[in-house]
């Protein structure tokens, strides 16, 4: 089976950068794994991604080294399920509270003892290899997003799922349910404190953690605290951006 070249990474001690895929454009994500990131995120959650979409951005990024991983829109076994069909090597499970919540996710991810994952990696097979059923369960991440007060309260109980490999931080999501704004980039002190709480609980319980970053900058700040995966970019972003740029130029 293919490798999971972020789990070759963590293995030596290396974190690992993302770059968020929202506008479900093969091309764009094909050159922006061509970019040499370590993994893209196709987002169905909240990008303008269709199952049909993820399955193009899946190829289009199939030819690079990079890791692709795909949040799901929600704890949904059929959306898990076919988004590693497809391809994924790896589902972000958005709004994950609970251990029994947690519990349903990793199921889903994984094939049986471990898991109640149905049978049928049509694409999988051709992007992993043809002994992906025999190598799934140990090279496929299964990671849920912490991003409210009670998936705080509980990350311990969820850190305990046997099975789970990494807690993302929602950064956004998680201050809003805390109370203050909801930004990417926080620097408020009770979200600070909050983060700081999710990564001593991941580095604890032997898990991988990540969290979603606006700038480079922010970004770079969360690899030096101890994240394993940060998310730096996001393909709409770097044209809005790169746009804004362009018209200051012009003026």
């Amino acid at each position: 089976m293919r490798r999971n070249e972020l789990i070759e990474r963590w293995r030596v001690g290396k974190p690992a950068s993302n770059c968020w895929l929202m506008l479900g454009q093969p091309f764009v994500a094909e050159l922006i794994a061509h970019q040499g990131w370590d993994s893209v995120t196709i987002d169905m959650q909240h990008g303008l991604n269709d199952f049909a979409e993820v399955c193009a951005l899946l190829t289009a990024v199939s030819a690079t080294s990079t890791v692709p991983l795909v949040r799901v829109p929600w704890n949904e076994p059929r959306d898990i399920m076919r988004a590693l069909d497809a391809g994924a090597y790896g589902v972000i499970c958005p709004n994950v509270d609970t251990r029994e919540q947690a519990e349903r996710f990793v199921g889903a991810v994984r094939y049986a003892p471990l898991g109640y994952r149905s049978v049928g990696p049509h694409r999988a097979i051709v992007y992993g290899g043809p002994d992906y059923l025999k190598f799934a369960n140990e090279t496929l991440l299964a990671i849920v997003q912490i991003e409210s007060a009670k998936a705080l309260s509980n990350v311990r109980e969820i850190s305990q799922v046997k099975g789970l490999n990494m807690l993302y931080i929602g950064p956004s999501d998680l201050g809003l349910s805390l109370g203050r704004e909801p930004r990417l980039d926080q620097t408020d002190p009770v979200v600070v404190e909050a983060i700081d709480t999710i990564l001593k609980t991941a580095k604890e319980f032997g898990l991988k953690s990540g969290i979603y970053c606006r700038s480079p900058d922010y970004a770079a700040s969360m690899l030096e605290k101890g994240f394993d995966l940060v998310t730096a970019a996001s393909d709409e972003g770097m044209i809005l951006e790169g746009a804004a740029l362009a018209k200051r130029f012009a003026r």
